[in-house]
């Protein structure tokens, strides 16, 4: 199928319902977690499930869109993290496509590419637009990196990579778990559910 044709086949009408459900999933579970002070932000469940069910391209999209709403509604920094959030979305629906959420070990591996991408994406903009700190909770590992002798661009990709890596791991492994959980009818309305194979090893 060639890119166009399977562009307009991935943002299919069921495809463009999801987007902002998943929108909101994002929202609403990152203020969650930051309010009850989770160590993970868990604010990109909805858009690896999006990348998962309707491919890289809606995924990417609806990381950015989360990104700017929110950035718009109450976090102006949210808004220029959203590359990161468009990266989560694309390598969420890379992975889905390499049959990378077929089980719960295949979507940690998932998570970790995830999360290593979404990283190296986020560095620059940490560094270059806000010094190294942002206000988030991991700023203290920055702090203290900085502190004990490292530079800043080594402090950063430390603490970015520590916070990332294992909160992509629980969201990658909770969006499969609601895929997991969706009825196959349902799962297959969506235009890559051919692509998972969900087994429970």
């Amino acid at each position: 199928m060639r890119f166009a044709e399977q562009l307009k086949n991935d943002f299919s009408t069921v495809t463009m319902t999801l987007i902002p459900v998943a929108i909101v999933l994002n929202m609403v579970i990152g203020q969650l977690a930051s309010t009850v002070k989770l160590p993970v932000f868990l604010d990109s469940i909805g858009t690896i499930l999006v990348g998962i069910l309707a491919g890289p391209w809606a995924g990417l999209l609806t990381g950015v869109m989360t990104n700017l709403i929110w950035g718009l509604i109450s976090s102006p920094v949210a808004a220029a993290f959203a590359p990161v959030a468009g990266v989560i979305g694309l390598v969420a629906g890379l992975c889905a496509r390499a049959g990378l959420f077929n089980s719960w070990w295949q979507a940690i591996i998932a998570g970790v590419l995830i999360g290593v991408a979404a990283s190296f994406t986020a560095v620059p903009i940490r560094v270059y637009m806000f010094g190294g700190i942002t206000g988030s909770g991991a700023d203290f590992i920055t702090a203290y990196l900085l502190k004990t002798g490292s530079d800043l661009f080594g402090a950063v990709i430390i603490t970015v990579m520590s916070a990332n890596v294992p909160d992509k791991i629980a969201s990658a492994l909770l969006a499969w778990g609601i895929v997991r959980a969706l009825p196959e009818r349902f799962r297959f309305r969506f235009p890559r559910a051919e692509k998972i194979a969900i087994v429970s090893r």
